[in-house]
C-alpha cells in the first residue's frame, strides 16, 4: 500500500518559494477577461516565449482558450487591491479599473511594474490546470516600480541589501 500524499505540505512547501502576482487580461469581442496568477514564467529567449497557468475550474476557462492574445501585467507592490480583484470569480472586476488598449495582445493595467503583449503559442494540460504558453510581441517595463510579491500565504515586500553584480543566465546554467 503506497503512502497518502500530504497535499498540505505540499501546498506550504510550495510556498516557501516567493512568486510576483500578475493579472492576465484578454480581449473577446467586447468581453473583457481578468485573471490573478502567480505560474508566471518566463520560458525561452529565441523565440521570446512565457507561459502561465489556469487552474481547470475556472469559471472563465472556456473564454481563455479561445483568446488571440493577452497581456501579462505584473503587479507593483502597491497593487495589491488589484491582485484581491481579479482574483474574486464571477465578479465585476472591471468595474472602476481603468486600463490602456495598447494592441490586440491585451489591456495593459496603469501602474504596473512590467506588461507583457503575446499571441497565444500553445495550450497542454497540467494536472489540475492548463499551461499557456505565449509568444511575446511587445514588452514594457518601469525598472523604478518594485514587483508586488506572494510569499508563504500572504503579500510581501522584496527587499535587498545585496549588491546588484549578478547577470543572468549565471553561468551555472551551461
Amino acid at each position: 500500500m503506497e503512502p497518502v500524499f500530504d497535499v498540505s505540505g505540499f501546498r506550504q512547501a510550495l510556498g516557501q518559494f516567493p512568486t510576483g502576482v500578475c493579472v492576465v487580461t484578454s480581449v473577446i469581442g467586447t468581453d473583457r477577461l481578468g485573471v490573478t496568477i502567480s505560474s508566471f514564467n518566463s520560458l525561452s529567449l529565441e523565440p521570446p516565449l512565457i507561459l502561465f497557468s489556469i487552474d481547470r475550474r475556472a469559471a472563465g476557462l472556456a473564454q481563455w482558450k479561445l483568446a488571440q492574445g493577452y497581456a501579462i501585467n505584473v503587479l507593483s507592490e502597491n497593487q495589491a487591491d488589484l491582485s484581491i480583484r481579479f482574483s474574486k470569480a464571477l465578479t465585476n472586476k472591471w468595474e472602476g479599473v481603468a486600463c490602456d488598449r495598447e494592441t490586440e495582445h491585451g489591456l495593459a493595467l496603469p501602474g504596473t511594474a512590467a506588461v507583457f503583449h503575446c499571441v497565444p503559442w500553445a495550450v497542454h494540460e497540467g494536472g489540475d490546470h492548463l499551461l499557456f504558453i505565449g509568444r511575446v510581441m511587445s514588452v514594457r517595463s518601469f525598472r523604478d516600480r518594485r514587483p508586488l510579491v506572494f510569499n508563504k500565504g500572504r503579500y510581501a515586500a522584496l527587499e535587498s541589501d545585496m549588491p546588484d553584480n549578478a547577470s543572468w543566465p549565471l553561468a551555472m546554467h551551461y
